[in-house]
């Protein structure tokens, strides 16, 4: 099989069009870890620590 990088041009622009779209599906990408991050890690947490009745954080002031 051949290397498709081996046929990019050094000194050739990237036209603007696709440099928004590769911009735009990044943000997308960042946008669902961001969500996913909030959901699965800190939202559980919180509601931990909101039904445990803050134990831990008084526990921690000892």
């Amino acid at each position: 099989m051949e290397n498709p990088f081996k046929k990019i041009l050094h000194n050739e622009e990237v036209p603007q069009i696709l440099k928004e779209k590769v911009l735009n599906d990044i943000g997308m990408i960042k946008l669902t870890l961001d969500l996913a991050d909030l959901f699965v890690v800190k939202y559980p947490s919180t509601i931990g620590d909101l039904l445990s009745g803050g134990e831990k954080s008084n526990s921690k002031e000892n």
